[in-house]
């Protein structure tokens, strides 16, 4: 920036050798990158800031700035601080700071720019508005320099721990929404364990312990082991988590220590038991429990280096807090989706009954584990006049649809003794669910098939209609409506086909074709497409639409096929 700043006092040697530190404080060592085209201009502001503990870097024009900028931005070793001469050759002080200022990955490095020269007042303004953070006029005390320098970085370093802070509890929250939006606790020890990884920068593993003992793992995708350990030291680790805890209440945060805790599930890669530097592998846990709860989380992380900082083992309890608060209702609700499936199964025949003159073959598939249980059933039943088959669903999802889906069942074998006619069933079931069950709905396909001479009645209650499928390769649908149980509405009369010898009767729940997004219209179209081109028989047709349609459905599935045998 010329020879005016040669020889300047406040930098020469006698200058310096007047610096006194005595009684400062020790600074937390930053790093400062000196952009200044004079060299003696540079020796002499790095030799003041190198007498208060800072590291130098040094640059002769905004170019070479910025290559070095770079350079350290990829090995993640940025300056702290810049001090930046305004009247640098290849541009001045203020585009460097705003070329800076516009790079999001350095964008917020603190510059002060300086000047030898007298500036007015608005090239000060141009250098705040450019985005720097302060303006010195040299020549200046060392002393000066120093402070404004230290007050830099000092700034620098609290914005960038309160973006630190802010982003650690944003990852906290998003990890909470996780956990809280699990369907299963396996889901949820999975997304907790992810999170807690994330927040400690550290393999983790998450144990869900149930009231009935049964133990959920979850696992973060940083642990590297092989295998995972047996089933003993998961019981183990159960043992222990009731034996921290001791009926205690609340979040609790601990060390175990090896031979304790079982060895396997981190990252242990050395001997056994034992990290690649044979250090013994040991577990930071933080376990939580909510008032008169029955769940209890441990979420873990390898301890071999030091333990949790005050403020990460605070998220973390937090994590584990929301944790065990989220696990309570999945808990409560795999009890009852456990009673409601075993309600369910014990009230579906295990076998069908003899039914003469007719083949009938029945499917039924439960809901994956995550989603909730269903009121679907099915019923074959031989009665005066033929064979009668029934396919239905009670709308919802809950321990109440289980509960009103035997109902239905059992009415429909009682109410068929007196009057197989499905149409008169129909009505019967309708005002059975009026009467018993307001609010409640249902929908159900009836048909009576008399085997001699394949006669059937159809009704629909507002289910998917019956396929009649032919072994030459076509298949329709038959053309029979009818408004949904327990509407109270009036009902069609059934519909009369003849069932050939050569066909078959099929009858579904919509688990099987229906899909979220899709006109189930066209969906029907897909399942009259492959029914059609099913192999013959009735066993062959239901497990062939099983292996097109039944994969990862959120509801329950039941198929039911018939076949005349005279």
């Amino acid at each position: 920036m010329g020879q005016a700043r040669v020889g300047l006092p406040p930098f020469c040697a006698e200058g310096l050798s007047r610096v006194s530190v005595k009684g400062k404080a020790v600074n937390t060592v930053s790093t400062v990158l000196i952009v200044d085209d004079v060299p003696a201009s540079r020796y002499a502001l790095s030799a003041v800031l190198r007498r208060d503990g800072h590291r130098v870097l040094l640059a002769a024009s905004a170019s070479e700035a910025l290559i070095e900028l770079d350079v350290r931005m990829r090995a993640g070793d940025l300056p702290d601080v810049a001090l930046v001469d305004v009247g640098l050759p290849d541009m001045s002080g203020y585009e460097l700071c705003r070329r800076i200022k516009q790079l999001p990955p350095i964008a917020s490095l603190p510059v002060i720019h300086f000047s030898a020269a007298a500036r007015p007042p608005a090239d000060r303004c141009r250098g705040l508005d450019a985005g720097g953070e302060s303006y010195l006029t040299v020549p200046a005390e060392p002393e000066e320099i120093q402070a404004v320098v230290r007050a830099a970085a000092r700034g620098a370093r609290s914005r960038s721990d309160a973006q630190l802070r802010a982003g650690r509890l944003a990852l906290l929250a998003g990890t909470i929404l996780s956990v809280q939006s699990a369907r299963c606790l396996g889901e949820l020890a999975d997304a907790a364990a992810t999170g807690t990884e994330r927040l400690t920068e550290a393999p983790a593993t998450v144990f869900v312990l149930g009231g009935d003992g049964e133990i959920h793992r979850g696992l973060s995708r940083r642990r590297a082991a092989a295998s995972l350990p047996d089933p003993g030291a998961h019981e183990a680790v159960a043992r222990l988590m009731r034996r921290v805890m001791s009926g205690r209440t609340g979040v609790r945060h601990t060390v175990v220590p090896a031979p304790l805790w079982p060895a396997g599930f981190f990252r242990s890669v050395g001997g056994a038991g034992q990290w690649s530097d044979g250090t013994p592998e040991e577990a930071d846990l933080v376990l939580a429990r909510l008032t008169e709860g029955r769940t209890l989380v441990c979420l873990a992380t390898p301890a071999y280096r030091e333990g949790l900082s005050d403020e990460t083992g605070h998220l973390v309890e937090r994590l584990a807090h929301a944790t065990a608060l989220a696990a309570e209702p999945l808990l409560m609700y795999e009890e009852e989706r456990h009673v409601a499936l075993t309600l369910q199964r014990s009230f579906l025949p295990s076998k069908l009954p003899e039914l003469p003159g007719a083949d009938v073959v029945v499917r039924y598939e439960p809901a994956s584990r995550q989603t909730e249980i269903g009121g679907d059933f099915y019923a074959a039943l031989p009665v005066p006049g033929g064979v009668l088959t029934g396919i239905g669903d009670v709308v919802g999802h809950s321990l109440e649809a289980a509960t009103v889906m035997v109902e239905i069942r059992h009415a429909l074998r009682a109410y068929c003794v007196e009057d197989p006619d499905p149409g008169a069933l129909a009505g019967r079931l309708d005002r059975m669910l009026q009467h018993y069950h307001p609010g409640v709905t249902a929908t159900m396909c009836l048909s009576l098939v008399d085997p001699a001479t394949g006669h059937t009645r159809i009704a629909n209650a507002g289910h998917i209609p019956p396929l009649v499928v032919r072994d030459e390769g076509t298949a329709a649908y038959v053309d029979v409506r009818g408004p949904l149980l327990g509407l109270g509405l009036a009902r069609p009369q059934p519909s009369v086909v003849t069932l050939e010898r050569n066909e078959r009767l099929l009858m579904v729940t919509d688990g099987l074709i229906e899909t979220r997004g899709m006109d189930l219209a066209v969906s029907m179209e897909q399942l009259r497409i492959a029914a059609a081109g099913a192999p013959r028989g009735v066993a062959d047709l239901c497990d062939t639409l099983l292996a097109c349609f039944g994969h990862e459905r959120d509801d329950d599935i039941a198929l039911l096929a018939l076949r005349r045998t005279i």
